[in-house]
């Protein structure tokens, strides 16, 4: 049977780029003692507070319809905290609410993107970004972020591809996979061709609450001169440890938030009011999860770098927020995926290849920092052992 030119565009970047995860999974399911560092779970469950509120809203028969924008408590609640973060004047017909980040990502490129349209995306990536790109019939345009500048995009490398075509940009800041955070300097510098090419940016800020001490956070939205231009994304899955709820949402200009309604009523007729309610309860209370989290995590990244640091080749880039870890493989000889496949079957640890996430990741590896101490110990372990083994066999 024919197919739709969607389902073209997408061929090839859904589970293919999981191939280690997927094979990891097998290997435990057989019964082998694998560390799993792939995907970036939670190291701890969603608050029983987020649970109860939950379940008490589901016993007051909040199982109903919504509408396209979301519960209106819900808004207010989200209107409010990005007024309080950025000082502008944010309000709740700002908000669109969408079940998870992946979705807002979804209808939002919908929005600022379309069939002969090009969006700027840094390399590395979040792993679905090219899909989202590529379903709004735009193509995706890779604009490398160098590790000698600390994987922050840089405004000069965006000038360079920037065409007639070009409609928007889309950043991640802290950034997934490797946990930089881009400056108020940086940013002003990306906006400043955004308002020069009238292009919009999208801002996923979905790791914005894992911020590692010493380290400060800034976004496109606090800065009023891109306020007809900035759209953000964000979830409660990783601030608040609840990525089993899907529930996130997109903040930007009214009008375009007027125009994306329809797509949202034609895609989901707003969230689930009872997952609403309890958003609206962690957006208000803020979380008890986030800085714990960011605590350990900081803490893994620095052991592992100097675990490997002392005793391997390997090289671990510090992350300043976030749940992950890079670690540069080039002097195994092999590139990222060989690497973590044979980790995988050698050292029974699982890491993602950097290549998942883009083309400038090719000798990289990326780790999750999210298994516990016991574990992340072990991995640790198994990681430097099975470095020096390689040695052995290279010498």
């Amino acid at each position: 049977m024919k197919q739709t030119a969607i389902t073209k565009r997408l061929a090839g970047l859904g589970g293919a780029k999981w191939g280690v995860y997927l094979k990891a999974k097998e290997l435990v399911a057989q019964g082998q003692d694998i560390v799993e560092m792939t995907i970036g779970e939670p190291d701890v469950p969603a608050p029983s507070e987020l649970i109860e509120a939950a379940i008490g809203s589901l016993h007051r028969g909040r199982t109903t319809y919504s509408n396209g924008r979301g519960e209106a408590g819900l808004r207010a609640a989200l209107a409010e905290r990005y007024s309080n973060r950025t000082g502008q004047n944010i309000d709740a017909d700002q908000v669109l609410c969408f079940p998870g980040t992946q979705t807002s990502l979804y209808a939002v490129l919908m929005g600022v993107a379309e069939a002969g349209c090009e969006v700027l995306v840094g390399d590395p990536m979040y792993a679905t970004y090219e899909g989202v790109v590529r379903a709004s019939g735009a193509d995706m345009m890779p604009v490398p972020i160098r590790s000698e500048n600390g994987f922050r995009i840089n405004a000069e490398d965006i000038a360079a591809r920037i065409t007639a075509k070009t409609s928007a940009i889309l950043l991640t800041t802290p950034h997934n996979p490797t946990g930089s955070i881009l400056t108020e300097e940086d940013i002003k510098a990306i906006g400043d061709l955004a308002i020069e090419h009238d292009l919009w940016i999208v801002s996923d800020e979905v790791y914005e609450e894992l911020i590692f001490d010493g380290s400060e956070f800034s976004s496109p939205l606090s800065q009023p001169e891109l306020a007809d231009r900035v759209i953000v994304v964000s979830s409660i899955s990783k601030s608040h440890a609840a990525p089993g709820f899907r529930s996130g949402w997109c903040v930007g200009p009214p009008d375009f938030v007027e125009a994306l309604l329809p797509l949202s009523e034609t895609m989901l007729f707003g969230n689930q009011p009872f997952i609403a309610d309890m958003t609206e309860k962690a957006i208000r209370d803020g979380s008890s999860v986030a800085p714990g989290m960011a605590q350990r995590y900081a803490a893994r990244a620095q052991r592992l770098y100097e675990r490997l640091a002392e005793e391997t080749q390997l090289q671990v880039h510090r992350p300043q927020a976030g749940m992950f870890a890079m670690i540069d493989v080039s002097a195994t000889g092999m590139n990222g995926e060989d690497y973590a496949l044979h980790l995988l079957e050698h050292g029974e640890v699982a890491v993602m290849p950097g290549a998942s996430f883009g083309e400038t990741m090719d000798n990289w590896v990326r780790v999750a920092l999210t298994v516990d101490e016991a574990a992340f110990a072990t991995a640790c372990d198994r990681i430097i052992k099975h470095a020096k083994q390689l040695e052995l066999e290279n010498a």
